[in-house]
């Protein structure tokens, strides 16, 4: 059974920081593209970051420079460490692990986190 579980979210003051956790299990995780996505209240689910079973990270060009997104395959975690939050970033995070070879495709997703940015 394939299990994502978030972690690390919570209320934060605007310029704060916050570090989510992921952790996976059921899947070998080196082969999977590992993905943070989120879903603010009325908005469609985007990607926030991505980080390859190589190790290239792509992120939304409203995280850059403030996002960081990071993994460990023998532990099977993933990490997203979030700083100079903004309101804006307030959303529901979700982990996701996505892997794609030839006609062979496999997405999981985790439950989420609420991450709330507010004075």
């Amino acid at each position: 059974q394939v299990q994502l579980v978030e972690s690390g979210g919570g209320l934060v003051q605007p310029g704060g920081s916050l570090r989510l956790s992921c952790a996976a299990s059921g899947i070998i995780v080196s082969i999977y593209t590992m993905g943070w996505y989120r879903q603010a209240p009325g908005q469609q689910r985007e990607l926030v970051a991505a980080i390859t079973s190589g190790g290239t990270t792509t992120y939304a060009d409203s995280v850059k420079g403030r996002f960081t997104a990071s993994r460990d395959n023998a532990k099977k975690m993933v990490w997203l460490q979030m700083t100079s939050l903004r309101s804006e970033d307030t959303a529901v995070y979700y982990c996701n692990a996505d892997y794609r070879f030839g006609t062979i495709e496999s997405s999981y997703w985790g439950q989420g986190t609420q991450v709330t940015v507010s004075s």
